[in-house]
């Protein structure tokens, strides 16, 4: 009975080594390049994210201390900082308008951050940007609104983001899932004279915009929710076995930064199986119940991040992360 154990636990053992060797970063070339950093939403109003859900509004959730920064999400002055604090690529919301034009905004409705009422789809270009985008931030629960008055116009059309910041890669993200919208947003990029394939454009989001953008222009980066669960997922089980899955071909693995250790190969074996079947590697923040998308909010977390790593990481404090990446 002992001798039948101890050679069982010694199988055991063996196959623990050898998941091990089958996964050791040792046996895989160190990935070239460095991490690209996506700014979410660009340079924007910090909130505390616990418990909120879909639909709630955020912007009288901003955390104190930030009462005086006019910089608003989806902005042109928002990408403009976002690139300045040394993002790679910036991370915008688009929305058509009722008369055809598409904006920068992310609240499927207006009545949260603005003076307005209604569906942001509902309403005209014109009847967008007369709205005060500052109108309902408040870092006390709504007792006081600092930056009233101070975002008034600064809704602006995916055109005007595009002329503001041409040399840096957008990720842009779809809330409604139409199909329609991929190819209202297509035409903008082809009249401006810009190839999302050469530029390194992203697109994510509702499932059937990103689909019909992939079918627009092959060999993008794009992904959405159900895809980017299905790689993660399968891989996490089947990437011990030396398997990369067929989930993840041409798609986006997704690494929480407190999960780096269940993946296996981490960093360079995970980097080089990703990059043979055209796989993008995301960083975000810790899960903590919170949603996935949520990127990095302090410099520290980058001591985090192994040096060997060339993907994507998302960073929902840009001012704050970046400079801390060049130091």
């Amino acid at each position: 009975m002992k001798k039948k154990l101890l050679w069982s636990l010694g199988g055991l053992w063996m196959i623990f080594i050898s998941v091990l060797l089958l996964n050791s970063p040792r046996w895989a070339p160190d990935p070239e390049g460095r991490l690209q950093m996506i700014a979410h939403r660009g340079v924007h109003h910090l909130y505390d994210p616990t418990g909120v859900g879909r639909d709630d509004c955020t912007a009288v959730r901003m955390l104190p201390g930030q009462e005086k920064l006019e910089i608003f999400e989806n902005t042109i002055h928002s990408i403009r900082a976002a690139v300045t604090a040394k993002a790679d690529m910036v991370e915008v919301d688009v929305a058509p308008t009722k008369d055809g034009q598409m904006v920068l905004f992310h609240d499927w409705t207006v009545d949260c951050r603005t003076d307005g009422t209604g569906n942001t789809r509902d309403l005209t270009l014109a009847e967008l940007q007369a709205l005060d985008i500052g109108h309902g931030y408040s870092s006390d629960g709504g007792q006081t609104f600092p930056l009233r008055g101070k975002g008034i116009g600064k809704i602006p059309t995916v055109e005007a983001a595009l002329a503001a910041e041409s040399y840096k890669p957008f990720l842009f993200n779809f809330k409604n899932n139409d199909p329609d919208e991929a190819d209202q947003l297509y035409a903008i990029l082809k009249a401006a004279g810009r190839d999302p394939l050469t530029e390194g454009d992203g697109f994510y989001g509702a499932e059937a915009p990103v689909k019909r953008m992939k079918q627009l222009v092959p060999g993008i980066w794009g992904w959405s929710k159900p895809g980017v669960k299905a790689c993660t997922q399968d891989y996490a089980w089947m990437g011990w076995m030396g398997i990369t899955p067929e989930s993840c071909k041409n798609g986006t693995l997704v690494v929480p930064l407190d999960y780096q250790w269940a993946i296996a190969g981490w960093p360079a074996r995970t980097v080089a199986r990703m990059e043979a079947v055209g796989a993008r590697i995301l960083i975000t923040g810790p899960m903590n119940n919170r949603e996935s998308t949520r990127g990095l909010t302090h410099g520290d977390q980058l001591t985090a991040i192994p040096k060997g790593f060339n993907g994507y990481v998302m960073v929902e404090d840009i001012l704050q992360v970046g400079p801390a990446l060049i130091r």
